[in-house]
């Protein structure tokens, strides 16, 4: 699973015109699930993103996590993230998880971080969404969780 994950000071998600998902503080995650995942990679995957060091400390330096900080958690699927962009001017997403695995996968990994962490908000899967965000940093970081 891969997941491009941002700091912010608030994000949101909008289908249809329709606001369906907000947090402040906190953390946008862009979640992108591929061929051979299962639910070990999503559960490495919360850990990381629970635990990842992005929020700063009395000092400045980045030492503080998602779960420290008690900000929010925005996760959003996107299965682009899984393309190969390696050649040509078209991404291929063969490496891209079928959508009934991305969708059971992502629900896995937004029902995990309800249940271990607070707020958590999620985009809707398979819509045509409106992400908004601001970057607060800035600071992004791709990290993924392969499967083995």
């Amino acid at each position: 699973m891969i997941a491009l994950l941002q700091r912010v000071s608030e994000a949101w998600v909008r289908v249809e015109g329709r606001e369906v998902a907000r947090i402040g503080p906190g953390l946008l995650v862009l979640v992108g699930v591929e061929r051979g995942d299962g639910e070990p990679q999503a559960e490495r995957l919360l850990q990381r993103l629970l635990g990842y060091r992005v929020f700063e400390d009395e000092a400045g330096r980045m030492n503080r996590s998602l779960a420290d900080v008690g900000g929010g958690l925005l996760l959003v699927p996107q299965f682009t993230l899984a393309a190969d962009t390696r050649k040509g001017m078209r991404p291929s997403f063969t490496p891209a998880a079928p959508p009934e695995t991305g969708r059971r996968l992502f629900e896995h990994l937004l029902a995990a971080a309800r249940a271990r962490h607070a707020p958590v908000a999620a985009g809707v899967f398979g819509a045509e969404m409106d992400v908004g965000l601001v970057n607060h940093g800035p600071v992004t970081f791709w990290l993924r969780a392969a499967p083995p």
